[in-house]
């Protein structure tokens, strides 16, 4: 073309070389981000390995402190079922005597956040839950001093649903507090009805304001009570769905009559057959309570 040389031999071998040496370069470079690669993968490999076995622990942990037997208190029949998560845990549950004889406690919670921290706070929850009882507190003290216990240990990403209730086996009166998404459904036995027991606050946390009062539900012979940890509400389908409060109060409502053992094992089928995955996303807790009579055998004098 007019106006343009074509390049000379010298400088095409110039443009070569250049070329070569940016390749070079660009190799050494290659050469170097793999290296630093394989180092990352490794220390990202030995982090995962850690979190595993730490996991593991916590679930190995957590699995001994569930406890699997409860004391036998007269007028009353209890069917719990804890099942562990892999994915997310944190679900606690106690059912203890108060040092007055005629006094019984429950506490069911499930915590959220880091792992190890999720763990100490279920701990502390079942250390302070026995000790506040042994005081006489009402439930709603009692979240109080949870709270200033544990606030100095939590970070701000951790949370605890809870229920936390003492029983009067006298005037068969159950005081309660209810923070986060425990769900405590109650079933009347003389008219049948299932309704879920109000006075939900927030999540206990770093921000959280402790109720002011206890609520109260009293409880009539063949009553039911049935306590779900989040676990069991939020197991999703293959549509998206959630389980939710309606499904368990139709599964509720749908269980065999003749034992809480039945409706225990009814309600987590009914959950595992809606679940799309057999693989838990959170820990689930179920208890279910019936009062068995209002007979108190009081001592000869």
């Amino acid at each position: 073309m007019l106006g343009m040389s074509n390049p000379t031999r010298e400088q095409l071998m110039v443009r070569v070389a250049e070329l070569e040496e940016e390749l070079s370069e660009r190799e050494a470079d290659l050469r170097r981000f793999r290296s630093e690669l394989t180092d990352a993968n490794a220390r990202l490999e030995a982090v995962l390995g850690r979190l595993e076995s730490e996991l593991k622990v916590a679930q190995v942990m957590q699995k001994v402190l569930v406890p699997t037997e409860f004391p036998h208190i007269s007028g009353f029949e209890f069917s719990t079922k804890f099942v562990p998560s892999s994915i997310s845990g944190g679900d606690y549950f106690d059912i203890f005597e108060h040092e007055d004889r005629f006094r019984f406690g429950m506490i069911v919670s499930s915590a959220t956040g880091h792992t190890m921290s999720a763990l100490l706070l279920s701990v502390l929850l079942h250390m302070t839950g026995q000790l506040e009882s042994k005081k006489g507190s009402e439930p709603h003290e009692a979240v109080r001093d949870f709270l200033d216990q544990l606030k100095n240990n939590i970070q701000r990403q951790d949370t605890a649903d809870i229920f936390y209730s003492l029983i009067d086996r006298r005037s068969f009166e159950m005081r309660y507090v209810k923070m986060g998404s425990v769900l405590v459904l109650h079933q009347n036995a003389s008219t049948g009805e299932v309704r879920a027991l109000g006075g939900e606050t927030s999540p206990l946390g770093l921000d959280f304001s402790p109720p002011k009062q206890s609520e109260s539900l009293y409880l009539n012979p063949r009553d039911r009570v049935l306590i779900c940890t989040r676990g069991v509400m939020d197991v999703t389908n293959k549509q998206g769905e959630k389980y939710g409060l309606e499904r368990v109060t139709r599964s509720f409502l749908s269980g065999p009559a003749r034992g809480v053992h039945e409706m225990r094992n009814h309600i987590l089928y009914e959950v595992s057959r809606f679940a799309v995955s057999p693989e838990l996303e959170r820990d689930q807790t179920v208890l279910v309570i019936e009062v068995k009579d209002k007979v108190i055998k009081l001592a000869k004098s």
